[in-house]
C-alpha cells in the first residue's frame, strides 16, 4: 500500500510542469531559427562570392576587392536648432554615399524609419528583406542600389531631404511660381534651405494654417494620395451661427457638383460662438471645406487649417515655419494609423 503512494507521488513530482514545457518549447523554436538563420546567411553568402568571382574560397586574380568600398565615416543625420529642438536637415554626406556600402541598420536609420540599436532588433527579428532575401544579421552590407523592405514597405535612404512645416498666411499661393507676380509661400521659406522645396497639396490664397513643405516627391505622393485618406482639420468662421441640422447634414454627407463628400467629426469650435466649426475631413478635392458650407448657405469668412497628418502649428507664429523633426518625418513615412481615416 506504501509503495503504491509512493510510486504515485514520484509520478507526480517528476512530471514536467508548465513552465517548464514552455521553456523547452521556447528553446527548440530558438534552435530551429538559428538554424534556418545560418543556413539562409550561408546560401546568400554564396550567392555574393559568386557574384562577386569568388570559387571555392579564392578570388579570382585581378578581381578588386570590396573592403575599401566598405569604409564609411559616421555622418550626423540631424542637428540642432538654435532653440535646441532636433531638425531633419539636407543630408548632403548621406547621398555622397549613397552607392556606397553600409550596414543594413544604418540603412534603415538614414532612411528615417528608427535609430540604429532598433534597427538592429528590426533586422535579428527577421522583419528586413533586401533583394528578395530575409536578412537577419545588422551588419549585412547594402547600398542604395539594393532594395531594402521593412516591414512589408520598401524604404529609401534621404537624399538631401528637406521637411518644412510653415503657419501659412493670408494672401500668399500655394505655388512654386506666379506668373502674375503674386506672393508664393516659398517667399516665406526662403532661408530654410537651398534645395528645392515645394508645398505638399494646396491651400487656398485665403486659407491660414499649417502646410508642408519638401523635396520628398515620394512622401508627397503617399500624403495626398485619396487612397492613404489623410485627416485634416480646420476652423471654419462663417458669417451666422451654423444651425444643428446643417452640422448633421455635413456629417451624414452632402451632393456637391464632383460628387458626395462627408465630414468624418464636425461641432462648434465654441459653444458661445456658433458661427465658429470645427470640421474633420480627409477628402483633399479642390476647396472642399468652403463649397460644403457655401452649398448649405453660408459665406466663409475665415478658413483655418489647424492639423494636417498630426502635423499642427503649435508654437509657430503665423507666417514663420520650423524642421520637422526625425520623430514627425518617420510617422510620416509609415502613415502612422492616428491620423489617417479609419475604415470600418
Amino acid at each position: 500500500m506504501q509503495k503504491k503512494r509512493t510510486d504515485n507521488f514520484n509520478k507526480f513530482a517528476n512530471k514536467k510542469k508548465g513552465s517548464a514545457i514552455k521553456e523547452s518549447i521556447r528553446q527548440e523554436k530558438k534552435k530551429v531559427k538559428a538554424e534556418a538563420r545560418a543556413a539562409g546567411e550561408e546560401f546568400r553568402k554564396k550567392k555574393l562570392d559568386k557574384m562577386r568571382g569568388v570559387k571555392e574560397g579564392k578570388e579570382i586574380k585581378h578581381q578588386k576587392p570590396t573592403t575599401n568600398h566598405q569604409k564609411n565615416t559616421r555622418q550626423p543625420a540631424a542637428a540642432k536648432s538654435a532653440t535646441g529642438q532636433q531638425q531633419v536637415i539636407p543630408q548632403s554626406t548621406i547621398s555622397q554615399q549613397s552607392s556606397e556600402l553600409m550596414p543594413l541598420n544604418k540603412f534603415i536609420a538614414h532612411a528615417g524609419v528608427c535609430g540604429r540599436r532598433e534597427a538592429a532588433e528590426l533586422v535579428k527579428e527577421g522583419k528586413v528583406v533586401v533583394n528578395g532575401d530575409k536578412i537577419f544579421e545588422p551588419g549585412y552590407k547594402v547600398s542604395a542600389k539594393d532594395k531594402v523592405v521593412v516591414k512589408g514597405k520598401q524604404v529609401f535612404l534621404q537624399k538631401n531631404a528637406v521637411y518644412v512645416l510653415l503657419n501659412k498666411p493670408k494672401d500668399y499661393i500655394t505655388t512654386s511660381n506666379d506668373p502674375q507676380g503674386r506672393k508664393t509661400v516659398l517667399e516665406l521659406v526662403k532661408s530654410a534651405t537651398t534645395e528645392r522645396i515645394y508645398p505638399v497639396g494646396r491651400l487656398d490664397r485665403n486659407t491660414t494654417g499649417v502646410l508642408l513643405l519638401t523635396n520628398d516627391g515620394e512622401l508627397a505622393q503617399k500624403l495626398t494620395h485619396p487612397s492613404f485618406e489623410v485627416k485634416k482639420i480646420y476652423e471654419v468662421t462663417l458669417d451666422k451661427p451654423v444651425i444643428k441640422k446643417d452640422l448633421d447634414a455635413i456629417l451624414s454627407g452632402v451632393t456637391l457638383e464632383d460628387g458626395f463628400v462627408s465630414a468624418d467629426a464636425v461641432g462648434y469650435a465654441d459653444t458661445k460662438s456658433k458661427n465658429i466649426v470645427g470640421i474633420e475631413i480627409h477628402s483633399g478635392r479642390n476647396r472642399i471645406v468652403r463649397r460644403i458650407f457655401e452649398h448649405l448657405g453660408y459665406d466663409v469668412k475665415g478658413l483655418d487649417r489647424v492639423m494636417f497628418a498630426n502635423l499642427t502649428k503649435k508654437n509657430v507664429d503665423r507666417g514663420k515655419w520650423r524642421y520637422l523633426n526625425e520623430k514627425e518625418v518617420r510617422l510620416l513615412k509609415f502613415l502612422n494609423n492616428s491620423f489617417i481615416k479609419k475604415t470600418v
